[in-house]
């Protein structure tokens, strides 16, 4: 009998999405999918379809420094992805938490609003992300987010490495940067894929990034085979839903990416 090699440890923490198409629903499928494990600290629930978010309630702070000391004590991590973090207060207990994991790489993607358009970060809990930042291997925010953090150089003021995605940009062609202090670093230029079934991309490149950090993928090679897997989960979109559908993550054949 062989034993299977153990596949990376891959912690995600971030909302459920009820409708299966983002946040930990997408980050479960998209780990899974690219030979990951992983593990979860559900910071909110939300009611939402492809149409929106109908409602959202935030999991109390110590409950999600729980669910990560959990996990952390018993199977270890390999790499973090932080998403929908649910309040200011989780925020800065969440980075202290990791703070404390030396040398484990984290991917924030530091979601504010949903593709439907709603809210799903207070104010306060964007003032909050800088502490996220701190301890960030690399963040991905669309182009609005990134102007919410204060733009390029704020963000790289706090040693991280960015993935700035151009997916919000009004062009035919998407052009993603990755940077760091130093300068640009990689980028990649493609056609946009014309669909609808876009909820829940931000999410998947961000857990696809960690997984490959997490199975020792440099930074540029990870991001790459992430963005692969998202550009081929949403040619493979099943059309579900009247609004913005989900991807289709488990008809990606991960061997061709």
């Amino acid at each position: 009998m062989t034993i299977a090699a153990k596949p990376a440890r891959i912690l995600i923490i971030a909302g459920s999405d009820s409708g299966g198409g983002a946040g930990i629903q997408a980050d479960i499928k998209t780990v899974t999918m690219l030979g990951g494990h992983a593990m979860t600290a559900i910071t909110a629930v939300t009611a939402q379809n492809t149409l929106g978010v109908q409602a959202v309630h935030a999991v109390p702070t110590e409950m999600v420094l729980a669910q990560i000391k959990s996990v952390v004590d018993d199977i270890g991590v390999d790499a973090v992805k932080i998403g929908m973090i649910g309040s200011a207060e989780t925020a800065s207990a969440v980075a202290v938490a990791l703070a404390a994991m030396a040398r484990v790489p984290i991917v924030f993607d530091p979601v504010m609003v949903a593709t439907s358009g709603a809210a799903l970060a207070e104010v306060g809990t964007i003032a909050a992300f800088v502490r996220l930042m701190d301890i960030a291997t690399l963040v991905t925010p669309n182009l609005p987010e990134l102007a919410a953090l204060g733009g390029k150089a704020t963000v790289l003021a706090h040693g991280c490495a960015l993935l700035v995605k151009g997916g919000h940009g009004s062009s035919d062609v998407i052009t993603d940067r990755l940077v760091n202090a130093d300068g640009e670093v990689a980028r990649w230029s493609e056609p946009r894929i014309d669909t609808a079934s876009t909820h829940g991309t931000g999410c998947t490149l961000a857990s696809a990034i960690a997984c490959g950090l997490g199975q020792g993928m440099s930074l540029i090679a990870a991001v790459a085979r992430a963005r692969a897997f998202v550009r081929a989960a949403l040619l493979a979109a099943p059309g579900l839903g009247g609004g913005h559908g989900p991807m289709g993550h488990q008809a990606v054949d991960v061997r061709k990416l």
